[in-house]
């Protein structure tokens, strides 16, 4: 394998073992809290304490290294997360699992956004679009199947077995990708060239369509299990399957939205927020039943993971020579989105709203399109290198 595929390729498992930590613990809360002598909602800030690690960290981590090799830079941020799972696994308070959660969470958004980064130098430039979705893919697969096997692990064999696992993959993967990738100077950038390209206009655009559009997903999919549980009426071992069809459905959608921006960027980004428009406010009508729901939930699946390589790539073209800091913005405003989108449907669902999620989510989704505009005007030219 060329090692202009080979690196994309090692990236994205990484992306995969990093990924996996982010939501593992919400599935071992039980056993968290019972080892632990701590509330179930107690344990639950474990999950807190990692994407505000990634929120306010990220930024702060990647500024801090912007001048470091980016080969360096990688290995040690895995070195990183790996101390962090290693300190989880072994925490024998519940003081110390949060320093734990948080050492890991300072490499999530520096990590991703070096792993966007060196990608687009690796490749060829008409196919960033389709390496930056394979990289980004990772995460599609850690929800798909990270997450689920940890959790039957963690039931299994106990929850620090997993966090076990990851230090010991994250090592792994630093290993091999000592090995395959090749050294890269640091940026000429400085700190001021990257906070600069941060609040340029058309950057802050995307990055709030980022925020936009991930919350208009978070919406629905943060209740999608009750919706098909209570809606459509399907059962557990059901609903479990079609989140299987689900996370298939995103790593299908976010491959295709990465081969689609390298042809055309601009019709993608708007294809994508008109699509997710018309599917999510199909989504009420649909859900009842159970044939039309398994379809709804498939397309659903395929419109959100696009999102990310579109969005991503958008703000690589806008940073030009400083897209550092601005990549790890974005990476943030993925993270705010869920937490709002989840916050809004939170809020719905408390007055009976559970059903007609998918209107508020597609009425969110239409603004992050007409925000799109800003950044993607019509006759655009297609991404190129940086």
């Amino acid at each position: 394998m060329k090692k202009s595929l080979l690196v994309p390729v090692v990236l994205m498992v990484s992306v995969f073992v990093v990924g996996t930590s982010e939501y593992l613990i919400a599935g071992l809360l039980p056993q968290v809290a019972a080892d632990l002598g701590v509330s179930v909602s107690t344990a639950g800030q474990a999950v807190t304490a990692y994407a505000l690690g990634v929120v306010v960290g990220g930024p702060l981590v990647t500024i801090a290294t912007v001048r470091l090799p980016r080969k360096g830079l990688a290995l040690g941020l895995l070195l990183l997360f790996a101390a962090g799972n290693a300190v989880c696994a072994a925490a024998g308070s519940y003081e110390v699992l949060i320093v734990g959660r948080v050492v890991a969470s300072l490499s999530h958004a520096a990590f991703l956004t070096l792993a966007l980064t060196v990608t687009t130098r690796v490749v060829e430039p008409q196919r960033v679009g389709t390496a930056i979705a394979a990289v980004g893919s990772g995460f599609s697969v850690a929800t798909l199947l990270g997450v689920p096997l940890g959790v039957l692990l963690g039931e299994d064999s106990g929850w620090r077995t997993p966090f076990a696992v990851l230090a010991v993959l994250a090592l792994a993967v630093t290993a091999v990708l000592a090995a395959v990738l090749p050294r890269q100077d640091a940026p000429a950038t400085s700190v001021r060239d990257e906070v600069e390209t941060v609040l340029g206009r058309r950057v802050l655009v995307v990055i709030a369509t980022t925020a936009v559009g991930l919350a208009a997903t978070s919406t629905v999919f943060t209740y999608l299990a009750p919706a098909l549980t209570e809606i459509t009426g399907f059962g557990t071992a059901a609903v479990s399957t079609l989140l299987l069809v689900y996370g298939a459905g995103s790593l299908a959608g976010g491959l295709v939205a990465g081969r689609l921006a390298d042809r055309s960027l601009g019709a993608t980004v708007r294809g994508t927020f008109i699509g997710l428009s018309v599917v999510l406010a199909v989504f009420p009508f649909a859900v009842p039943w159970a044939g039309t729901a398994v379809v709804a939930v498939l397309v659903f699946g395929l419109l959100t993971s696009a999102t990310t390589p579109v969005l991503q790539s958008l703000v690589l073209r806008h940073a030009g020579r400083a897209p550092t800091l601005a990549v790890s913005v974005n990476v943030c405003a993925f993270n705010i989105g869920i937490a709002a989108g989840s916050a809004l449907g939170g809020g719905l669902v408390a007055v009976d709203g559970l059903r007609w999620l998918g209107l508020a989510a597609a009425a969110l989704s239409l603004v992050a399109l007409a925000i799109s505009y800003a950044a993607v005007p019509r006759r655009e030219p297609a991404l190129v290198s940086q």
